[in-house]
């Protein structure tokens, strides 16, 4: 699981032309963390792993609040 996770993240990085240092930042880790995981070295804690899925497929919205949202809009 998390290594499919750490692919995902690569090419996340690699099609925002993100550095290392960049995506660690908007992990809230090191750069030294994100290159651990990225080389391998390193597995993701499961925070770390909640942080980096909400990062590559944001916050699930439940139907209630896009409801909410679109009446707001009106």
């Amino acid at each position: 699981m998390a290594q499919d996770l750490i692919d995902q993240l690569a090419t996340y990085r690699l099609e925002r032309k993100l550095s290392q240092p960049q995506l660690a930042k908007k992990l809230g880790v090191t750069f030294q963390t994100v290159n651990r995981w990225l080389n391998r070295h390193m597995k993701p804690s499961q925070i770390h792993e909640y942080h980096i899925k909400k990062l590559l497929h944001g916050s699930p919205r439940t139907p209630h609040r896009r409801s909410r949202q679109r009446a707001v809009a009106r």
